[in-house]
């Protein structure tokens, strides 16, 4: 059974920075692409970033680009997400996501057939 792992999660205050992991197993990810939604308490889950499959093609949304960085091991099978100058309105539970190309996470995705993690909690004190 596909399992994806997420860590890193944490309460930090605004301005900190975290590293999201985000660890597959039972399945090889290194064909396809993995990417970061994050769901706020009465909010959609929403897009986050998304890495291809070599780390070739990034995508951010832009309420997190130049703050948030994704990338990839895939040696180790895992996704990584790292945050800077956290911003209270970052506060969510952070999903990982697996499968596909990066068009079934952006602009329109997620797209059915991806695999989920749990998700992590970040909260951003201000």
């Amino acid at each position: 059974q596909v399992q994806l792992v997420e860590s890193g999660g944490g309460l930090v205050q605004a301005g900190g920075s975290l590293r999201l992991s985000c660890a597959a197993s039972a399945r090889t990810f290194s064909s396809s692409a993995m990417g970061w939604f994050r769901q706020a308490p009465g909010k959609e889950r929403e897009f986050v970033a998304v890495i291809s499959w070599n780390g070739g093609g990034t995508y951010y949304a832009d309420s997190v680009k130049g703050r948030f960085t994704i990338s990839r091991n895939n040696a180790k099978n895992t996704v990584h997400l790292q945050i800077n100058t956290l911003k209270p309105e970052d506060t969510a539970v952070y999903y990982c996501a697996a499968g596909g190309t990066t068009a079934a996470y952006y602009p329109g995705g997620p797209s059915r057939g991806l695999y989920w993690g749990q998700g992590t909690q970040v909260t951003v004190s201000s």
